[in-house]
């Protein structure tokens, strides 16, 4: 069987409250936490809601980077959605964990788009290098 992508589900926890309901550090830590796995950044928005409270998306070539604040409980809930195997989606996890100032994290990886691929095959996006075109 192989997967058309994978998904990390995160849970930062005891964060600092003052980073989960300031809109511009949200954002600039999800882009340089996306940047650094190497994804390719295609679109983002980011909204702050009132009082507290902040959601975003990154859209990435490789799916998207999502997450929803609760500064009120110094929580955070990302969502990396990952496809194929150019990118590291860990290393956002990682960063987002230091950029938050976390001291507990859970995290869940699922595997999404399970198909059964005939031996020598792969998933479309994942060709052989002899099916490969200069």
């Amino acid at each position: 069987m192989e997967a058309l992508g994978r998904q990390i589900l995160v849970e930062l926890y005891d964060c600092k409250e003052s980073k989960l309901n300031d809109v511009e550090h949200i954002e600039h830590s999800m882009l340089e936490a996306t940047k650094k796995s190497q994804a390719t950044i295609v679109s983002h928005n980011f909204h702050k809601f009132n009082p507290y409270g902040i959601s975003g998306v990154i859209v990435i070539a490789e799916s998207h980077v999502t997450i929803h604040t609760w500064p009120e409980y110094n929580y955070a809930a990302v969502d990396i959605f990952t496809c194929g195997d150019t990118i590291d989606p860990w290393i956002i996890q990682e960063y987002l964990k230091n950029a938050f100032g976390s001291e507990n994290v859970s995290s869940m990886e699922m595997k999404r788009g399970m198909f059964k691929v005939p031996p020598g095959q792969k998933l479309l996006f994942k060709p052989n290098e002899e099916s490969k075109t200069e």
